[in-house]
């Protein structure tokens, strides 16, 4: 209990921090009302469905198709995949553990989107 505590912290301070630095987001909580974009607003909005609906594998795969592509060099799928991540990280034990997920998990998506990116060093950082 307390290691998932630790992570839930650890994911929320790493999702702050990027978002504040490569987005200038600086929001008590970040929300899909943090997006200025209309269209990334509505991507995330559709990913978080999903999470709600407890199809958190559909989401990740949705992400990963959206954050592999090479027409995504603005990085505004980087964003709502950060968004994602701390939204999903948001959510109870219980309903992690329903949907077969855990913070471990939550923390690998992160790296996988960072490494996408090419900033993985970022991630990593917050790992060590």
């Amino acid at each position: 209990m307390l290691q998932d505590d630790y992570i839930l912290r650890q994911i929320r301070e790493m999702v702050r921090a990027v978002m504040k630095m490569l987005f200038q987001v600086e929001s008590p909580e970040l929300t899909p009302e943090v997006l200025e974009d209309r269209e990334t607003r509505e991507t995330l909005e559709s990913l978080l469905a999903l999470m709600e609906e407890g199809k958190i594998d559909e989401a990740e795969n949705r992400l990963y198709d959206l954050t592999s592509g090479e027409d995504d060099e603005e990085r505004k799928n980087l964003e709502a995949g950060l968004l994602f991540y701390y939204a999903l990280n948001g959510k109870s034990d219980d309903f992690l553990e329903e949907h077969d997920f855990s913070r471990e998990e939550i923390m690998t998506g992160i790296q996988d989107l960072a490494d996408r990116y090419g900033l993985s060093g970022i991630a990593e950082a917050f790992r060590a």
